[in-house]
């Protein structure tokens, strides 16, 4: 069997979805606008990067999102 050939592989630019190759000048996006519409969107918070609140004092503060109270100090259920 005759080796196959290796294809340029497609992406999609990720501000409109036009197809973009790997070795574009741009890439990962079609052009300089997309890039600068994207850089934009990063400067006016759009785009955030977030990692899980592992703090028990910021999570108190935040009313406890995410997790359930497992009682301890302040809780009111053992009050009665």
């Amino acid at each position: 069997m005759p080796p196959k050939k290796k294809s340029a592989k497609l992406h999609k630019c990720p501000t409109c979805g036009m197809l973009v190759q790997f070795t574009d000048e741009d890439f990962p996006f079609c052009s300089d606008r997309c890039r600068k519409i994207d850089l934009g969107k990063w400067a006016m918070g759009v785009y955030k990067i977030s990692s899980p609140v592992l703090d028990p004092e910021v999570l108190e503060d935040l009313g406890g999102a995410g997790r359930g109270r497992t009682g301890g100090s302040g809780g009111d259920s053992d009050e009665q």
